[in-house]
């Protein structure tokens, strides 16, 4: 009895998102068509309304030479050539729509006297009343919001004292100007200096006196910006030059009495002869520290040799010497002498002590040279160091006066500096008065007026044409747009071809929503038995009949995701369909929270399914539908525990028992997202049927259903997608039976 059907073993998943096709975009359209008609109505005629409603105006437009005057860069040394400067424009633009020079044009003008009905009505004049007094009444609460202390302090106070806003009524003179600005336009001229000064009105006249009013007015305005920066200018650099003026006599004088206390007439003379004699004293005292650390060695090697003359004697200093050499040479003679006598006499010959006597004295005179030539050394060593010390003490007294005369010298030069810097700045300051003086009535900008204003002919705006064109454009494609965006918002179940992409179920068929206003589902297949809506009913019931490969199912559960999905009348009107032939149809309304059926046939429920499972009844509960070849087990009353009941064993005896004596068994169930009576009404019946509804079933509480269903691994035999749309006559299977309708 709970045969799984071949088309539902495989695993439920999620299918992926189609690829969309031209067809589906005009089946949006079609669907949608009367959002897009209401939208593109309601956009039309409100362009409509408001194109042939709306005051006409005229525009009259002036066209206005604007450019750097380049004689006031010459007269300052500037250079000749146009400078590009990309603010220029955009800042003459806002200087000609400020409200100083649209009041000037009110005022040359007489707007607010003479002509001050061609811009101030008594609606405006009621509007603007009204918010003069909401401005005072807002004063109001300012003063009492920012005034403190106590009662007597606020009476005390002098009624002089403002709060810091101010909130004054605009004059007539300032209503006006502001609307001339407003309803200026101001566009350049490509490619040249040239601008559009245009200006919209009611009267043609009125327009065209005003826009030609506006360039005197800016002329006017940038020459007394030019006067008033010009007077200030003088004023401030004359009185700054009085300053430095003065500034600069009193450094002066300081200067020459710092010059006379610290005797600096000849400074930079000086300053040059003591770098000199620094040089001079430091080559010399190098020199000097050399000389010493020579004698210094000297000596010390000299000292280190003692009495030993002979090592002595091998010092460069002593080998050089010339007369220590004619005593060697002499000493080297005698021996030579001496040796050559000691072969012809002997020691004590006459000659040969002669000879002795003179070895003897010239070898005392070398020692006497030597000794000399040590207290030489001495006393050059000695020498050296005096002359080093004396140096030392010459450069340091050397450097002590160059740094005192560098610090005298340092601050005089400040000091001069100062003086130079303040006499610069007096120059430029007395230079500029004499510019100023020479530039004062020239102005920065050169105004010209190319052509004037003429009276408009015909109004410039509302543009008719392009109004009713951008209507049509923008409710067509602001409709289309707005069909897409329900489109794209909406996630219920269109058609069947979505559920079967999506879930991969079978869709068992399409019901159409009836289209008279006196037509009920319930009892259309009674009134309309050949109705392409009764086929629509005989398509599902021969598709259960071949939805099972061994048997035709013979119990099955017809269940919905949600309540108002149609799934109590499907079950009449399919059991009517499959009770032809002379077949034995049951419907068992298990839905015992919201009983329906019994309503539907017009039948009692005082007995039926709850009487029957709590054991108060065996017999009678079973009712035959009259002039109908269907019998029905209604809910009867109410329980407190539905699910309890449905999972009885009484409930799965009652489906077998019934299956003996019907040919077919219908199970009227509740919602699968309410309640579980559906999951376990669904492992007694040979396959579900689920009734989903078009426009009000979501796709996520059909997954979440059917995630529920499959986890318990429930046979489902397939969808009826139920209150489908008509789109069209010959649409789907609604042509295709037309003839039905026809005989």
């Amino acid at each position: 009895m709970n045969t799984t059907p071949a088309s539902q073993h495989t695993d439920f998943q999620e299918v992926p998102e189609k690829e969309i096709h031209l067809r589906d975009y005009i089946r949006v359209l079609s669907k949608r068509k009367v959002t897009i008609l209401t939208f593109f109505l309601i956009t039309f005629l409100v362009v409509f309304v408001k194109t042939y409603t709306t005051t006409p105006l005229y525009t009259a437009s002036t066209q206005v030479l604007i450019e750097k005057n380049l004689g006031t860069n010459n007269i300052e040394g500037r250079n000749s050539y146009y400078q590009w400067d990309p603010d220029f424009l955009s800042t003459q633009f806002e200087l000609i729509r400020s409200a100083n020079v649209t009041r000037r044009v009110v005022k040359q003008l007489k707007l607010d006297t003479k002509y001050k009905h061609f811009f101030l009505n008594k609606q405006q004049e009621g509007l603007f009343s009204f918010l003069s007094s909401t401005k005072e009444s807002i004063k109001d609460f300012f003063k009492e919001l920012l005034s403190t202390g106590t009662a007597e302090d606020l009476e005390s106070k002098d009624s002089s004292i403002k709060t810091p806003f101010s909130f004054e009524p605009k004059t007539d003179s300032d209503i006006i100007a502001a609307m001339i600005g407003n309803n200026l336009s101001i566009k350049p001229v490509t490619n040249t200096k040239t601008v559009i000064i245009s200006f919209d009105h009611e009267n043609p006249a009125m327009a065209a006196m005003v826009v030609n009013a506006i360039v005197p007015a800016y002329m006017g305005e940038i020459l007394e910006i030019k006067l008033a920066s010009n007077n200030y200018s003088l004023q401030w650099m004359t009185s700054k030059a009085d300053e430095e003026r003065k500034k600069l006599k009193d450094l002066e004088l300081a200067l020459q009495k710092y010059m006379r206390d610290n005797d600096l007439v000849t400074v930079e003379n000086k300053l040059a002869i003591y770098p000199q004699k620094l040089d001079e004293f430091s080559s010399q005292l190098s020199k000097a520290q050399a000389e010493q650390k020579q004698y210094e060695a000297l000596y010390d090697q000299i000292e280190s040799l003692g009495e030993n003359y002979n090592n002595i004697e091998l010092i460069s200093i002593f080998s050089k010497d010339s007369v220590l050499q004619g005593i060697r040479e002499k000493i080297f003679e005698v021996e030579q002498k001496i040796k050559d006598l000691s072969k012809k006499y002997g020691y004590k010959h006459p000659v040969m002590i002669k000879a002795k006597a003179e070895h003897a004295l010239l070898l005392k005179e070398k020692k006497l040279e030597i000794k000399r030539i040590i207290d030489s050394t001495r006393s050059a060593y000695e020498l050296a160091q005096s002359r080093e010390a004396n140096l030392k003490k010459l450069l340091a007294g050397t450097k002590g006066e160059m740094l005192n005369i560098n610090e005298r010298f340092t601050q005089y030069t400040i000091m001069k500096r100062e003086v130079e810097m303040n006499r610069v700045l007096y120059d430029a300051l007395t230079s500029s008065i004499k510019k100023a003086n020479v530039t004062e009535q020239s102005q920065d900008v050169k105004v010209w007026v190319v052509r004037k204003a003429q009276l408009p002919e015909a109004p410039s705006k509302p543009n008719k044409k392009r109004n009713l064109l951008l209507g049509l454009i923008l409710g067509l494609t602001g409709g289309i747009g707005l069909a897409f965006f329900i489109e794209y918002l909406d996630n219920t179940v269109k058609d069947g071809k979505d559920i079967e992409e999506r879930f991969g179920l079978t869709i068992l068929g399409s019901i159409e929503q009836t289209q008279g206003k006196n037509d009920t589902i319930e009892t259309f297949l009674l009134e309309q038995p050949l109705s392409p809506l009764a086929e629509s009913y005989r398509m599902i019931r021969s598709a259960l009949l071949l939805s099972s490969p061994d048997h035709p199912p013979r119990s099955i559960l017809i269940t919905s995701m949600a309540p108002k999905e149609g799934k109590t009348s499907t079950t009449c009107n399919l059991a009517r369909v499959m009770s032809h032939n002379d077949k034995k149809v049951l419907i068992i309304d298990c839905d015992m929270r919201r009983p329906r059926a019994h309503s539907l046939f017009n039948l009692p429920n005082s007995k039926g399914l709850s009487t029957y499972l709590t054991g108060n009844t065996d017999q009678g509960f079973i009712t035959q539908v009259p002039d109908e070849k269907i019998s029905l087990i209604t809910s009867g009353p109410i329980p407190p525990n539905p699910s309890e009941l449905l999972q009885s064993d009484r409930m799965q005896m009652l489906v077998t028992n019934m299956l003996e004596k019907y040919d077919f068994v219908l199970l009227d169930s509740p919602p699968v997202q309410r309640v579980t009576d559906s999951l376990s009404l669904g492992t007694l019946v040979d396959g579900v049927v689920i009734v989903t509804r078009s426009g009000l079933t979501t796709y996520d509480i059909m997954e979440a259903g059917l995630k529920k269903m499959h986890d318990i691994h429930l046979p489902i035999l397939g969808v009826v997608l139920n209150g489908l749309i008509q789109s069209g006559k010959n649409s789907g299977y609604y042509g295709y039976y037309e003839y039905y309708s026809k005989e």
